[in-house]
């Protein structure tokens, strides 16, 4: 089983069904709601229609009497005083009968069907109370009647107040018993107050102003329509409905259409899945098999073949065919990135040999010149790309002068690696034939500008030390200023005159000038790249912040002095690319007097056993300079280190021999320890410091010997020169 879980994957088929389903779902709960609020509409519509005719025929019945609107207020007046017979039916023996009887008897003549305004007002009150009585028998009966026929639930006539809020009932068709709505639960006789919600009070409004009104009360419906006045009251006649039924029915049928929509929909994207996987996803996987197949063989013939059985006429012919030329295509892309990448790596190579070359044509072995303690030197040159234009040199141009140089040429790369190596070789070649600095720098000057097609230039600093003086005479071809340090002072800056840039211009002169190094001096020169080193924000190093670090050690031997720069220009541009080469030189003056001193040797079999011999050697070229006890210690440490490590591992498992030198200087007082041993190449120094900051079980073994000894010396170098293991020890007294 591999170790790394496998990434689930979703086939397209289950997902096609998921999609699929959601669409029914929603479809069907669409369709469900669509069906049910269309049913709502319809039955309220069909229901509005046929209160209509109700509402209409019931007044048609209340005002086939002429005297209507005089009885309608005279019940809404006499309420209290009428002797009413409910659903009376025509026939003699009932009290209606006796009291039609009685009235004709007195109004001979009268048809009481068709009493008028004017008969029904000339009445004595006793005749009216009688007629009244008589038609609201016979109105009663005919809404009943009404009622039943059409299923209502409730048919009633009111006589609305002010407000709407009160409804004062002067007909009521209904069965005994029979619920109203939740609140009305008997037949409501004439004079009945009711008291009624907002939704009845804006329906009677309504219907007051537009004849007629539907209102919609959750399964009971209120249908009013105006009717006429009663002592100055808003007349309606009223019908209630139970929908319940009605909406069950509606909700079932919408159920069962939804369920058909939805068993249609489900058949339907059954037999479209088939089709998408049979014209679809069967060429796709065959489309995919061929890709992957391809991964592995890089066959595109073979595919190509594979790919004509896809005849498909529609997309995926045309993705079957571009799979084909992809293919087709890959396998020119990967030619031609086979052989730019075999270019690439012989240009990196050649890169790579050009940047050892460049690196070798320059000093590169420190020190330089072991034999000649009236100074010390070190430089370094970190080009932007593989290869730079800085470069620097130092050389002898006889025993008493020493040649240095600086220099920058413009543009970076390649080109300005040639044109770097041909300046270099120039200005050493006009240098070795005598002159001064600036004629040296004029011949360099003809001699670039004799052939210089591409019109590149340089700028050169050169200096040259007189060894047995201190005199420096130097000239300046517009390179930076030269930093100088005076014994017991700080770094600073000496604004020298700038001539022309060398290959600018033929026939320039340049001038030079002196300076006076006494011993302890210390000369420190560079490039653009180090003031113009750029952070991720676009701010320089710049020269204060240069000068600032040059003097936090001032004392420092060359090679600390140039590390501590380039550690200060490391934490200033963090990530940021470094955008120009960085070229450093530093020259330290010792002064002649530096001769004085004293040097010696000791060759001895690298043994531990030797080690006290060592130790009582060292110590006693120490006494010669009367070397401090806190000193000798921290000498002590460190020569114990380096040899016990030469003894334990250079020859092993053979043994061989260890030269010790001891080099004691007056001026400043420095003691310089240097081990030489012919054993296999290390160099201590390759190895990061152990993060001392960790606990001991914790922390890589080794590395903490010659990290001590770098932190008790004020200088380590090491260098494998001629089969040699050369490492040096630097201590200021």
């Amino acid at each position: 089983m591999s170790a790394t879980k496998e990434k689930k994957r979703f086939r397209l088929i289950p997902q096609v069904m998921i999609l699929f389903a959601i669409g029914i779902l929603v479809t069907g709960v669409i369709t469900y709601f669509t069906q049910r609020s269309l049913s709502d509409a319809a039955i309220r519509q069909q229901t509005e229609a046929r209160a209509s005719e109700i509402g209409k025929e019931v007044a048609a019945s209340i005002r086939e009497y002429p005297a209507c609107d005089s009885l309608l207020s005279y019940w809404y007046a006499h309420a209290g005083e009428m002797q009413i017979e409910y659903d009376a039916e025509y026939g003699e023996d009932t009290e209606t009968a006796a009291k039609c009887r009685a009235l004709t008897e007195r109004h001979p003549g009268i048809q009481l069907k068709y009493v008028t305004e004017q008969q029904f007002n000339a009445m004595a009150p006793e005749d009216q109370r009688l007629y009244a009585e008589i038609a609201y028998s016979w109105v009663i009966t005919r809404l009943n009647q009404i009622k039943r026929a059409n299923h209502i639930d409730f048919l009633f006539c009111v006589a609305a107040d002010e407000s709407y809020g009160k409804q004062f009932f002067l007909l009521s068709a209904a069965d005994k018993g029979a619920v109203r709505g939740t609140s009305y639960e008997e037949v409501y006789t004439l004079g009945h107050v009711v008291t009624v919600g907002p939704d009845q009070q804006e329906a009677m409004r309504r219907a007051e102003e537009n004849s007629s009104h539907l209102a919609s009360a959750g399964v009971y419906v209120d249908y009013y329509t105006h009717l006429g006045e009663a002592e100055g009251h808003p007349v309606f006649i009223g019908l209630t409905y139970n929908l319940s039924e009605i909406r069950a029915s509606a909700a079932s049928q919408a159920h069962r259409e939804t369920l058909y929509a939805m068993l249609f929909q489900i058949f339907l994207s059954l037999i479209c899945l088939l089709l998408v996987f049979w014209f679809v996803l069967r060429p796709l996987k065959k489309v995919q098999a061929n890709i992957r197949l391809y991964k592995q063989t890089k066959d595109s013939a073979m595919i190509t073949e594979r790919l004509k059985q896809i005849r498909t006429r529609n997309e995926i012919g045309d993705l079957s065919n571009d799979v084909t030329e992809l293919t087709s295509e890959m396998d020119d892309y990967i030619g031609r990135i086979e052989s730019i990448t075999a270019e690439k790596q012989r240009v990196s190579t050649e890169l790579s040999m050009a940047t050892r070359i460049q690196a070798a044509m320059m000093p590169h072995v420190f020190p330089p010149f072991p034999e000649r303690p009236e100074f010390d030197i070190y430089a370094s040159m970190d080009p932007a790309k593989e290869v730079g234009g800085d470069f620097y040199d130092f050389f002898l141009i006889d025993d008493d002068h020493l040649g240095i140089v600086t220099a920058d040429v413009s543009g970076k790369g390649v080109p300005a690696a040639l044109f770097m190596m041909a300046s270099k070789i120039i200005l050493q070649s006009c240098a070795m034939l005598g002159g001064s600095p600036a004629e040296i720098l004029t011949k360099t000057n003809e001699a670039i500008c004799s052939n210089n097609q591409e019109e590149m230039f340089v700028t050169v600093w050169m200096g040259i030390l007189e060894i047995s003086s201190g005199r420096l005479t130097a000239a300046n071809a517009g390179h930076e200023y030269p930093v100088i340090r005076h014994p017991d002072g700080g770094f600073e800056l000496y604004k020298d005159k700038h001539g022309l840039v060398i290959g600018a211009m033929s026939g320039m002169k340049y001038s030079e000038y002196e300076l006076q190094l006494t011993p302890g001096a210390k000369l420190f020169l560079y490039t653009d790249g180090l003031p113009e080193a750029t952070d991720a924000d676009g701010n320089m190093f710049g020269t204060e912040r240069m000068l600032s670090t040059l003097n936090k050690e001032p004392d420092a031997a060359p090679a600390r002095i140039l590390q501590n720069v380039r550690s200060a220009v490391d934490d200033f541009v963090k990530d940021a690319e470094q955008f120009d080469d960085l070229t450093m030189l530093c020259l330290e003056y010792v002064g002649a007097a530096a001769g004085n001193g004293t040097s010696e040797e000791l060759e001895i079999e690298a043994t531990t056993g030797n080690l006290e011999k060592v130790l009582d050697f060292v110590n006693a070229r120490l006494d010669t300079v009367n070397c401090p006890a806190g000193s000798k210690m921290k000498l002590d440490l460190a020569v114990e280190e380096v040899y016990v490590n030469i003894a334990n591992y250079a020859y092993s498992p053979e043994t061989g021999t260890a030269t010790v030198r001891v080099e004691v200087k007056n001026d400043p007082p420095t003691v310089t320890i240097t081990f030489i041993d012919r054993g296999v190449p290390f160099d201590p120094l390759a190895k990061n410091d152990p993060d001392v900051t960790l606990a001991a079980d914790e922390r890589e073994i080794g590395g903490l010997g010659i990290f001590m000894t770098k932190k008790l010396m004020d200088d380590v170098v090491y260098e494998y020169k001629d089969g040699r293991n050369i490492l040096t020890l630097k201590k200021l007294l």
